[in-house]
């Protein structure tokens, strides 16, 4: 509660959450859409999927080179150019009048995207040093939020919308003229300790890569429950059709609670604990869901919402603050290998599933969290 009374009584940490909550209102908005997208272009979900895999493809291509352009431009103006930046390429999946176009139209997506996702994430990390605050796990939160408020919002208008382009056009253009606005309580902010964190240091690789670890299994995890909670009710505990979907409306329910609250517990426990901590309580949540029972898998799903909620927050807090690491760099090596556990972890889901059986591939995710829980233990305090 502490962060969120922090956010919304003093604009310069408001800017930031806004800024989290703009990236999915946009995500949200692209995604009620979707169908109407594919019909308009005569593609299949096959070749839907493969589309979107080009926009990961422009996330991962960028990343690496998101620490230059935060040392070249700042950490301000990188950031507002990130976010204008997306929002405004977003408009090219709904204009694209052929299924090349759509592909190359999400690679530019992609591109801003991964800016983006390292540039904010720095500055709230930033910010954090700085005021010596903790408000990154509600930043995360407002992710959260934006996505439901995008998708809800859009759902309510959408049979009033002649066009789906207008709907996103009406959207960007309130997004980056609220962004302009605020952009004035950051765009002077460079990294804080830029000058003794220019020298990598060997020793600083072991934490670097245990994080990487976690941001791997955890967010594999997360991509999984996301593509196939719903077929698991429905394969594997019979559930009815009323509840197939209510997985992920409970994780995601779930997933925010814990991320809105994640700040006061940091700042109690610190990092380490809190990831520790959560991947376990996920792992747990995993067990839930492999018993087999509707309702004990529904109030899994619950548990690993809440415990990968304050996981991943605290990953970029973490590898934000490493000695002898800037922290975009830090930031966007996390932000790099994560990524690719989410884009990795549906896929592996699936061939496990082809291979033996989904409950198999569900005993797989309980690993992957308490390795990730095991991984934590390993690290430093801080």
């Amino acid at each position: 509660m502490k962060a969120l009374r922090l956010v919304f009584s003093n604009m310069r940490y408001f800017t930031p959450v806004f800024l989290f909550a703009t990236l999915n209102i946009v995500f949200g908005t692209w995604a009620i859409y979707i169908p109407q997208i594919t019909a308009k272009l005569q593609i299949s979900e096959g070749m839907l999927g493969f589309a979107v895999f080009f926009m990961a493809l422009g996330t991962l291509a960028t990343i690496p080179f998101v620490p230059r352009i935060i040392k070249f431009l700042e950490l301000g103006k990188t950031t507002l150019l990130a976010i204008c930046g997306f929002c405004i390429v977003f408009i090219g999946p709904f204009l694209a009048p052929t299924y090349t176009l759509l592909c190359a139209a999400l690679f530019v997506v992609g591109v801003f995207s991964g800016l983006l996702d390292v540039s904010i994430n720095t500055l709230v990390t930033e910010l954090e040093k700085k005021d010596k605050i903790h408000f990154m796990s509600v930043s995360h939160g407002f992710f959260s939020l934006g996505g439901m408020l995008g998708a809800g919002i859009g759902t309510v208008i959408l049979p009033y919308i002649a066009m789906p382009w207008y709907h996103m056009a009406g959207v960007i253009v309130l997004l980056v003229l609220a962004n302009i606005v605020l952009s004035k309580n950051y765009l002077h902010l460079r990294n804080v300790h830029e000058e003794e964190e220019t020298k990598f240091k060997l020793k600083n690789l072991r934490p670097l890569v245990g994080l990487a670890v976690i941001g791997f299994l955890v967010m594999a995890a997360e991509g999984a429950i996301v593509d196939w909670s719903a077929l698991y009710l429905e394969k594997v505990t019979l559930a009815t059709a009323t509840l197939v979907g209510m997985g992920y409306t409970i994780f995601n329910g779930t997933m925010a609670f814990g991320r809105f609250f994640g700040d006061t517990v940091s700042s109690k426990y610190g990092s380490r604990s809190i990831m520790i901590a959560g991947s376990f309580v996920a792992t747990l949540g995993f067990a839930l869901v492999l018993y087999g029972e509707t309702t004990l898998a529904l109030i899994g799903f619950g548990f690993v919402g809440i415990g990968l909620s304050i996981v991943v927050p605290e990953l970029f807090r973490y590898s934000g603050n490493l000695k002898g690491i800037r922290a975009a760099e830090g930031i966007s090596f996390i932000a790099g290998t994560g990524f690719t556990g989410l884009l990795l972890g549906p896929v592996f889901l699936g061939f496990l599933a082809e291979t033996f059986n989904l409950k198999g591939s569900f005993i797989a995710l309980m690993i992957f969290t308490f390795l990730a829980g095991c991984v934590a233990f390993t690290l430093k305090r801080k």
